[in-house]
């Protein structure tokens, strides 16, 4: 039994190492953290989109939307603009650089992830969601705000 401990730490160790390594060699790639990348990522694929939009495809809250906003528009990969019709709405797009940087990124973690489980029959999935929430309510983490981004720290940091 001990034996399937230590192999279970061994994964789990594994796993967190990967999206380290990932989250690295992204922000090499790019100067953008994960969550960044899939903002401007959302933002492009969409050639437009709302601060409500991009929290709601990004599974993070509107304010951490925006703050993801605020540093790529900084970096100018994104501009904001208000609404023709209801100037209250503000649309992000995405800029000639931004586009260019999201040609030239890697593929982020999750991505390579998404595809490889929506590749697995139904039944394998289920296994596998079921295995991983038992898990993090094992590691007391079933109470932890988390938003569906395979990256280490905070979603709105740097």
């Amino acid at each position: 039994m001990e034996d399937r401990t230590e192999t279970s730490l061994i994964a789990l160790r594994r796993i967190l190492r990967a999206t380290e390594l990932n989250a690295r060699t992204l922000a090499r790639a790019t100067g953008l953290t994960t969550p960044q990348l899939i903002v401007l990522e959302i933002v492009a694929a969409a050639g437009r989109a709302t601060p409500k939009d991009i929290s709601g495809k990004a599974g993070v809250g509107q304010a951490t939307a925006t703050a993801l906003v605020d540093k790529l528009e900084a970096r100018g990969l994104v501009t904001r603009t208000r609404g023709e019709r209801d100037k209250r709405v503000v649309w992000v797009a995405p800029t000639e650089t931004g586009r260019e940087l999201l040609k030239a990124a890697p593929d982020p973690l999750q991505k390579t992830f998404s595809q490889q489980f929506e590749a697995l029959p139904d039944w394998e999935q289920g296994m596998i969601v079921a295995a991983l929430e038992r898990v993090g309510a094992m590691l007391n983490a079933g109470a932890l705000d988390a938003a569906p981004l395979l990256d280490v720290g905070a979603v709105d940091r740097k």
